[in-house]
């Protein structure tokens, strides 16, 4: 355990340095004006300190590291609102492609991830309201060679700069997880700008033609890998949102400390202190769910603790994050509502990632119909 607090006191530092001088936020803002999205050598780097790599197996070049360590480097990548999409593809995508059997283009992409030359997105969701992706019309029909995908999917994050898609699809061995280059014929993908100036990625599949060989799996693998790789990713973005809200927060208690009113510093007024101790106190609690839910998934568990634990964790943190964000612009008076100020950015980043992966709202209506589900079980 000491050597494990130590290792992870040491990552935790290497990301904050990172953080502090490789990191700022007029590049977010610059960023947040093109379509470029995020910067290919600050990527690079990332994959250079071998953080893209977390959860990718030796065997293909990564560190094989569990989720403590990615959330390690999400939570410091959140406080710089780093734009680029550690999540969707160092965890999302990584853990997805970690979770399937062994083969040639698995471990190429798997590979790439880790030496930040390759960018596959996961590519599953349908409907807002389906983050499991268990609302499938995507069809991959077979054909000699092959298949041919037709269908649609939205809400793939950082496909801006994609290099191809891990494609869900129900075919006739059930679900499928397909590899669809960027470039394939039928394929078309529309960018939907986001609050934080990051966008979402809509992939039209029209008879995209796919070898056979891009079949990456097909039946109750392909299931359980996504589900897993959904929850892990649902807990990385969490500790996103902790990062997010740490830094916003203490923006709001610099500011009090330095704006004057009434010839005294805000924050010696008692009204502004109880506030503050307020979500002082959310941060709190936040942060120890997500410790918690991680001790709970690393090592892995049983797919339903695992969906319990990943939803306890997305409602606390993203409720909490849009709470104390949503205050700092209040700490900070008018000149808090303005584009110049620093924190509404903080606030942008704490929308996009509260909503992504399933709100707060949603993620309680989970937990609810699991918590029953499993209560129904033991009586049985």
């Amino acid at each position: 355990m000491v050597e494990h607090n130590e290792h992870a006191a040491l990552l935790a530092q290497s990301v904050g340095d990172y953080v502090q001088h490789g990191s700022n936020l007029p590049r977010v803002r610059a960023l947040a004006q093109t379509r470029a999205e995020f910067d290919r050598a600050q990527w690079q780097q990332l994959a250079d300190f071998g953080w893209l790599g977390v959860l990718v197996p030796e065997s293909c070049g990564g560190l094989g590291l569990g989720l403590a360590e990615a959330t390690i480097v999400a939570e410091g990548l959140g406080r710089a609102l780093t734009p680029e999409p550690y999540t969707a593809v160092a965890v999302l995508s990584a853990r997805l492609l970690e979770g399937l059997p062994e083969g040639a283009l698995r471990d190429d992409l798997l590979s790439g991830i880790a030496s930040g030359q390759r960018l596959p997105l996961a590519a599953w969701q349908e409907q807002p309201d389906d983050f499991g992706g268990l609302q499938q019309t995507c069809r991959a029909v077979p054909f000699e060679g092959g298949f041919r995908i037709r269908g649609e999917k939205r809400f793939v994050a950082g496909a801006a700069a994609a290099d191809g898609f891990i494609v869900s699809a129900d075919s006739a061995q059930g679900l499928a997880l397909l590899w669809v280059p960027r470039d394939a014929a039928g394929c078309e993908l529309k960018l939907q700008v986001l609050a934080d100036g990051r966008s979402y990625g809509a992939l039209a599949l029209d008879d995209v033609v796919v070898p056979r060989g891009h079949l990456l799996v097909a039946g109750d693998t392909a299931r359980a890998a996504l589900d897993r790789a959904i929850d892990h990713a649902a807990v990385t973005a969490s500790a996103e949102l902790v990062g997010v809200m740490k830094r916003a927060h203490e923006m709001s208690l610099d500011y009090m400390k330095t704006r004057v009113q009434f010839g005294k510093p805000i924050g010696s007024f008692q009204a502004l202190q109880h506030r503050a101790v307020d979500l002082h106190i959310q941060q709190a609690l936040a942060d120890a769910v997500l410790r918690d839910v991680v001790r709970q998934l690393d090592p892995a568990t049983d797919a339903a603790v695992r969906a319990l634990a990943a939803s306890r964790a997305k409602s606390r943190c993203g409720d909490a994050a849009l709470a104390i964000t949503r205050a700092a612009i209040q700490f900070h008076g008018a000149i808090g509502f303005t584009e110049d100020c620093d924190v509404g950015l903080y606030v942008k980043r704490a929308l996009t990632l509260a909503t992504w992966l399933g709100n707060g709202r949603a993620h309680r209506a989970r937990y609810a119909r699991l918590s029953a589900q499993a209560s129904q079980r033991e009586a049985a």
